[in-house]
């Protein structure tokens, strides 16, 4: 065998649950903990920063929303990383691995280059536009500068991790995240305990954890023994390779990118009912997306598993991938649920001490994790048809149901019932029907009994 090969029989040959399970805890592991440093940031400077604790999360809450619909807009564009180099696996095209890889980090840098400059001009008049209250609105700006300037790293990590994801490895992300997040709280607390910087020393801190964890994975890249092995001698753009990442990526790109917009519009209803339900609303998503992580994971493993196998014409597997992902999602969803309804309120007083605000989180924290049961439906659906190359239509679907629902009940359900709780009831409202909605898209799709078919035709 090729010294440059892949170890290709760990998704298209063997045991599923074992493999699923192995491949989707690390990648549940990484997000998880990318949210507890986060999270870090958001416990130091609510509790060490005196009297401007509530100030400082609600700046860095109200940029949450915006600094998803960037990093989830290219992180969409990645899942056309992901894919292609899966196909490639399952089908054992080392060529189009390794031009995928050198593609997809040239389009990682010019990409975040251009968004941070971007982002420096827009900063301030973007801020201003959210609600903002008057206290938090100069440091949610320093906050967003800071963290856009630091792009071009934060995508090259996220582009890596998906090439990573595409040949089925995602320990070597997981790794990389612990050890630049370990040093993203020891430089959270020397910023602002120290240095008494407030949001700008924590935006500074992840800056540049980030910049640590995407030098871990290039230098992993570049010793790899595989295909995917990163040379700075072959970066250059195959736009055939291209071409087929942007055709999947761009659907994924758009519907993050607009399911944001959604959110960003929610963000700016809850900024407005004032400074302490905005700051009980970042802290309680710094919880809830605990439980995302996990379904996502398995969204992710249902697209990987689905891609190398159908590279590898094995489509039995594929329908295979899809009911293990779902019913090894739903247990470990459910226990994820179960764990934060019940610990939420302890589990918020890390962020602060003050009973009205935990209260309001925990209101936040009920609604959004129990519909994210819906969640992990679509997204293992939606993840299985990714895996065969069908983006536009799971991409629609999602944008009508979600955003379209989102949307509607902002400018029209709250507007009459005028509190945070009409607010988090639009979540399982416009989760469960794009549930619905995906389920029949993909009952008309049928990806795997169509090809079948074809196959037997021929």
């Amino acid at each position: 065998m090729n010294a440059k090969t892949l170890n290709r029989n760990s998704m298209i040959e063997g045991s599923l649950w074992n493999k699923i399970l192995g491949f989707a805890f690390p990648l549940a592991l990484t997000g998880i903990l990318q949210q507890m440093f986060s999270a870090a940031d958001l416990a130091v400077v609510g509790n060490f920063t005196e009297d401007l604790g509530a100030a400082c999360m609600a700046a860095v809450g109200a940029n949450t929303p915006i600094m998803s619909f960037i990093i989830n807009g290219f992180l969409g564009i990645s899942l056309g990383t992901n894919v292609v180099i899966a196909n490639a696996v399952g089908r054992k095209d080392d060529e189009t691995i390794e031009k995928a890889v050198h593609t997809s980090l040239i389009v990682a840098v010019i990409c975040g280059i251009i968004t941070a400059l971007i982002g420096q001009l827009i900063a301030e008049p973007l801020l201003r536009s959210q609600n903002i209250s008057a206290e938090s609105v100069d440091m949610a700006i320093m906050y967003f500068r800071i963290y856009v300037g630091g792009l071009p790293v934060i995508l090259i990590y996220n582009f890596e991790a998906a090439i990573f994801r595409g040949i089925g490895n995602t320990k070597l992300p997981f790794i990389a995240l612990v050890i630049s997040g370990i040093i993203n709280i020891g430089l959270n607390i020397f910023f602002v305990l120290v240095l008494h910087m407030n949001v700008d020393g924590v935006a500074i801190a992840t800056v540049i954890s980030n910049l640590i964890s995407s030098v871990i994975l290039i230098i992993c890249l570049k010793t790899s023994k595989t295909a995917a092995r990163f040379d700075r001698k072959k970066l250059k753009v195959d736009k055939p390779v291209l071409k087929r990442i942007m055709k999947i990526g761009v659907p994924a790109s758009i519907q993050s990118c607009v399911f944001s917009s959604a959110n960003i519009i929610i963000q700016s209803a809850i900024n407005g009912l004032g400074t302490i339900v905005a700051a009980a609303s970042s802290a309680a998503f710094n919880l809830e997306i605990f439980s995302y992580y996990v379904l996502n994971s398995f969204g992710q493993a249902c697209t990987t598993f689905t891609g190398q196998n159908y590279g590898a014409w094995k489509l039995d597997r594929c329908k295979k991938s899809l009911r293990l992902c779902l019913l090894e999602g739903i247990i470990i969803e459910g226990i994820m649920v179960a764990t934060l309804l019940i610990c939420g309120r302890n589990m918020l007083s890390i962020f602060t001490q003050d009973p009205a605000l935990i209260e309001i989180g925990y209101v936040r924290v009920l609604f959004i994790t129990t519909a994210h049961l819906f969640s992990l439906f679509y997204d293992v659906m939606s993840g299985y048809m990714r895996g065969f190359g069908i983006s536009l239509s799971p991409a629609l679907v999602t944008m009508c149901c979600i955003c379209g629902i989102r949307i509607f009940w902002i400018y029209v359900i709250f507007e009459k019932f005028h509190t945070f709780t009409s607010i988090m009831a639009v979540y399982p409202v416009s989760l469960g029907v794009n549930a619905l909605a995906i389920l029949i898209l993909l009952l008309i799709k049928r990806p795997a009994r169509k090809l079948n078919s074809k196959l037997n035709d021929n």
